[in-house]
């Protein structure tokens, strides 16, 4: 055999080695918790045959606590690059089969390795979490490898889209890469999140506490707002990562990706009329609304779950991405509170990161009103909406469809707040507060000193409700654009992204602006 040939054949020896991972055994320790490899997750999310690895040969150089002596294949995580439908991605995979999956120096290094060349090249990054935490033995090492890792997170925030996928634990120090990025995604039973683990938990406080219970994938998509999404299993969470690169531009520079959705952009839904209740009071589900206006089945809801009493998430209209704002009448009346508030302005600014116009249904009562609220600082989270909305600079739309009341009024993407076109429905009441509210302000002494005073305060509520509870009077003062009738929703919609396609605006010069985290 000629040395070439030798030399080929010891390049596969070592490859085969590296595909082993931690052995065969850990892998099937790894199967059995109904878990797929790194290599298996990377081959499941790209394209067949497009993954090229990078830095397989690189391995740690500690030598304290026995670590010269233990062999660790790719030092525990696997990198490299590929394609999603034809994009160009980076990804890097956490070996749990090696070394739990622990980061230390190396380790760290191939992952800073693929972000520097995602950011270099103005694409996408996902990186799939399966790890013990920091390598105990490298100590210093591993924290500074932590440290270089949020690092490129955040100057790789707003420029190329981030994306974390939980897929084991994820504790201690290493959660905040994946809290840094734009979305995380969780496995039911399988992902856990959390700082400190119920045994430190126990010890510190005596609390006692499961890992799916403390940090598991529905808690965090529910309680905590930390997890975008949660699905039931692995095969299940890597098709829908694939999905959501079908709406994201590769960078900022860059537009969302067309996608034929093959539904009329004129298309009337005479259905809208149905799904809104003739009684002001009654609730609806926003999402039959949502539904009907964008092409058929392209909504990607982002965190469902949690604050649920505001919806948003991903769309194509005419082919097109764009993000949906809505408040959702099931959920405490559609009022904003600190929760909803928090999840609206984050899913606004990364709209706003990444050119996707975005669109706002409004049926808004008003902020929830309690004590809880107010010492939870539903002033300073509040803020946060205005503060998103108003930074902006892509298409902004909304539509009124029913409330629209008081500050909430002006925080869903009012013409105050420099939404480009503001369409509403004739049943929208754009007020200071509801008829009921208004008519006990204004009319207390009519009301108290009438003959009948049920009959006088009906009389009132009907008075202030024609002459105010209308989008007429918003209209005249050019609040309002269009006022439509609710089977054109989706029509006027199109329309008014279509003219706004070459919409460049520019804010003033400065380093940043201040807002109120």
């Amino acid at each position: 055999m000629s040395n070439i040939n030798k030399s080929i054949q010891d390049m596969y020896e070592r490859k085969n080695k590296l595909l082993q991972g931690g052995g065969q055994a850990r892998i099937d320790r790894q199967h059995a918790a109904g878990k797929m490899t790194a290599r298996e997750r990377i081959d499941m999310l790209l394209d067949p045959n497009s993954f090229v690895e990078v830095g397989a040969y690189m391995k740690h150089r500690s030598t304290d606590f026995g670590l010269d002596k233990v062999e660790a294949p790719g030092d525990g995580v696997v990198t490299g690059y590929g394609t999603i439908d034809g994009s160009l991605v980076y990804v890097y995979a956490q070996d749990f089969t090696v070394m739990g999956g622990s980061l230390g120096e190396i380790h760290a290094q191939k992952i800073c390795k693929v972000m520097d060349m995602a950011m270099k090249t103005g694409a996408p990054i996902i990186g799939i979490n399966d790890s013990g935490g920091a390598r105990v033995q490298e100590g210093i090492d591993a924290l500074s490898g932590f440290g270089e890792i949020f690092y490129r997170n955040t100057k790789a925030s707003g420029i190329i889209p981030q994306i974390s996928v939980i897929m084991g634990p994820c504790a201690g120090g290493a959660v905040y890469s994946p809290a840094i990025t734009d979305f995380i995604f969780m496995v039911d039973n399988t992902s856990q999140m959390f700082i400190t683990g119920p045994e430190v938990i126990k010890t510190v406080t005596g609390e006692e506490i499961t890992k799916e219970e403390l940090g598991g994938a529905y808690v965090h998509a529910s309680k905590s707002g930390v997890a975008h999404f949660n699905y039931t299993d692995e095969a299940e969470c890597i098709k829908e990562v694939r999905r959501l690169i079908n709406y994201l531009p590769s960078n900022y520079l860059e537009e969302p990706m067309e996608l034929d959705m093959q539904d009329d952009p004129n298309r009337k839904s005479s259905r809208l009329v149905d799904i809104m209740p003739d009684t002001p009071s009654k609730a609806y589900d926003m999402r039959k609304v949502i539904n009907e206006i964008i092409d058929a089945n392209s909504f990607i809801e982002v965190h469902k779950a949690y604050a649920q009493n505001i919806i948003v998430g991903l769309a194509k209209m005419n082919n097109d991405t764009v993000g949906i704002v809505a408040n959702q009448p099931q959920f405490l009346a559609g009022a904003l509170d600190v929760n909803a508030s928090d999840k609206a302005a984050r899913f606004v600014r990364f709209c706003d990161s990444f050119n996707i116009p975005i669109v706002t249904l409004t049926d808004v009562p008003g902020y929830f009103p309690g004590v809880t609220q107010e010492h939870s600082g539903i002033i300073r989270h509040g803020a946060k909406l205005l503060y998103a909305y108003c930074e902006a600079t892509v298409p902004k739309i909304n539509v009124i469809l029913r409330k629209a009341y008081g500050g909430a009024y002006i925080a869903m993407s009012s013409k105050h707040l420099g939404s480009d076109i503001v369409l509403a429905w004739p049943t929208a009441e754009i007020a200071v507060m509801g008829a009921q509210g208004a008519a006990n302000i204004i009319f207390s002494k009519d009301i108290k000193n009438a003959d009948d005073p049920v009959a006088m305060r009906e009389q009132k509520v009907k008075e202030y409700r024609d002459n105010f509870a209308n989008p007429y009077v918003a209209a005249s003062r050019g609040y309002v654009d269009v006022v439509i009738e609710p089977m054109m929703t989706r029509p006027y919609i199109i329309s008014a992204l279509q003219s706004l396609k070459s919409k460049r605006e520019e804010g003033p010069s400065k380093k940043h602006g201040n807002i109120p985290l």
